[in-house]
């Protein structure tokens, strides 16, 4: 008994599935950000501070001009979440660094994203990791070309 072809989806149909899950783990990001008094781009800064970043480096990730960024640090330092420090290499650069309580924030964003995790939960270890290794196979184009 031969068993059918698994269905092969056109790069159209994967594009649009990819952006549905986007778009609804975006909305997830958002909601758990506005429990803590954060703005969905604020939480997307203090996400991308694993250590010091450049303010034009963050205007880069965030796709926006580098004034934006200023206001969205100066918010941020308000609340005491990041701290701007000269570069060491040039003291004219300031690099943005999340602050113990901004590293806690978003730990804690991203722990109630209910949504995201409830469907993650609907994966065995396998599909799980079958699903971690294809993702990790993208990142690196999708990362370089944007």
């Amino acid at each position: 008994m031969s068993h059918p072809a698994p269905y092969a989806p056109s790069k159209l149909e994967l594009l649009e599935l990819l952006a549905a899950i986007g778009t609804a783990q975006w909305r997830d990001f958002a909601a758990a950000a506005a429990r803590h008094g954060l703005t969905s781009t604020q939480a997307k800064v203090l996400a991308q501070l694993d250590g010091p970043l450049p303010m034009r480096g963050l205007a880069a990730l965030l796709v926006c001009d580098a004034s934006n960024v200023t206001g969205i640090v100066d918010r941020l330092e308000a609340r005491e979440l990041v701290r701007r420090e000269p570069a060491p290499t040039d003291r004219r650069v300031k690099n943005v660094v999340a602050t113990d309580e901004g590293r806690e924030i978003i730990r804690r964003v991203r722990e109630e994203m209910q949504t995201t995790r409830g469907a993650l939960d609907t994966l065995d270890a396998a599909e799980s990791a079958t699903l971690y290794a294809l993702l990790e196979r993208l990142r690196p184009t999708m990362e370089r070309d944007a």
